[in-house]
């Protein structure tokens, strides 16, 4: 099966390194590993450890649900989440 484009980063909260992410098709649990761009443009995967919706810790995010879940580089607003396979 191949990547898909689950969402996109709505928002980057530099100071704590924390992405919020707008999930547009699909799920992210905990667990998955995702594929993002840092600022240079240059991807990057990292797994899924925490999600947040409202400082409450979430398991699985659906189509819909905007979360927040700390990244391990800076990243830009717009940037495609993609669900790796």
């Amino acid at each position: 099966m191949a990547d898909l484009t689950i969402g996109k980063v709505t928002h980057y909260f530099d100071k704590i390194q924390v992405a919020v992410i707008k999930i547009t098709k699909g799920d992210l649990q905990i667990g998955d590993t995702i594929k993002l761009q840092d600022k240079e443009g240059k991807e990057f995967t990292q797994k899924v450890s925490s999600m947040q919706i409202e400082h409450a810790t979430i398991e699985i995010a659906k189509a819909g649900d905007e979360f927040g879940l700390k990244v391990q580089k800076e990243i830009k607003n717009n940037t495609p989440v993609v669900k790796a396979k």
